[in-house]
């Protein structure tokens, strides 16, 4: 059980309305003495002893597929942190075996579930802004050494950790996908914490329609996460845009006028978890569907790609 299971879904459940904590993993002794919980070899002997509906897979990123297709084969839901997979192929093997499960499979951008974040795709897909012509974001973090987000066997990496955030949001907003990407990669030879993955990337995505998407994702600045929707009409500005555990500052202009809004700080993970029970409940795909994080992974290999 990691960081984001931690500090983050397991209390969220305290909030949810439709979904009950019944069964926690993990491959540390002391959390799974703490939760009465079993260990990663006995995952499936742990969901069917107690009869869990669906599971969060929130352990690294190469691990994904591996879980995820063993709790498909039970016949248990999957519900996966982000990015879906550390690659495509891997995000293939986890939509077939869902799929050949009769299961449901969700990834968590959980940022989808913020009001700032919803409010400003209203207001932007309304028309407010008038004709939307160009999206730029910038997401950057300080990491500590030997987090597992910089090993590259693990899946990480900015793009898959931070950047999938901005390809999402820029794909959602447009509601197409881009018709050609192209990044830079930088990295600080002189800091051991990037001798596996970049430390820096930008990125420029083109839609349909000669609109663009800018986006900047670091692991080696201060802490900072804004996006930027620029239309004919307006614009749109929100600070900080994909955080979860603080209030969030909407700025909208038009006519020169400006309109500032505050969204107080909200739980997003327990509105994730209520809405992928809810798509179980009813039968229905989940509109964070495989299909969708499997998209997202391949621009991110694009990107990569075009930098060699």
């Amino acid at each position: 059980m990691g960081h984001i299971s931690r500090k983050a879904i397991v209390p969220a459940f305290a909030s949810t309305r439709n979904a009950e904590l019944v069964a926690v993993f993990s491959g540390d002794a002391a959390k799974r003495e703490e939760f009465n919980g079993f260990s990663y070899d006995d995952f499936e002997k742990g969901l069917a002893a107690r009869n869990v509906d669906a599971v969060f897979i929130g352990v690294p990123n190469h691990l994904h597929r591996d879980f995820a297709v063993r709790a498909a084969r039970a016949g248990v839901h999957v519900l996966c942190e982000k990015p879906l997979a550390a690659s495509s192929a891997d995000c293939e093997s986890m939509i077939a075996a869902t799929t050949a499960g009769r299961v449901r499979l969700m990834v968590a951008y959980r940022h989808h579930f913020g009001s700032a974040h919803r409010d400003a795709m209203d207001t932007a897909h309304g028309g407010r802004l008038g004709d939307v012509r160009s999206f730029h974001s910038c997401f950057v973090v300080q990491v500590f050494p030997g987090n597992i987000r910089t090993v590259k066997a693990a899946g990480g990496g900015t793009l898959p950790d931070l950047g999938v955030y901005c390809i999402n949001t820029a794909r959602q907003l447009f509601q197409s996908d881009p018709s050609h990407v192209t990044g830079f990669a930088t990295t600080r030879e002189d800091d051991p914490r990037f001798t596996q993955v970049e430390e820096m990337f930008t990125a420029v995505m083109e839609f349909p329609g000669q609109r663009l998407a800018t986006f900047t994702c670091g692991f080696g600045s201060a802490r900072y996460m804004t996006y930027d929707i620029l239309g004919t009409k307006g614009t749109m500005h929100l600070d900080p845009a994909y955080d979860y555990a603080s209030d969030i500052r909407s700025e909208l202009i038009l006519d020169g006028k400006r309109e500032t809004r505050v969204f107080p700080r909200e739980n997003q993970f327990a509105a994730q978890i209520d809405y992928f029970a809810e798509c179980v409940q009813e039968g229905r795909e989940p509109a964070q569907s495989g299909a969708e994080a499997l998209t997202d992974v391949r621009i991110i290999e694009q990107l990569y790609r075009s930098t060699l």
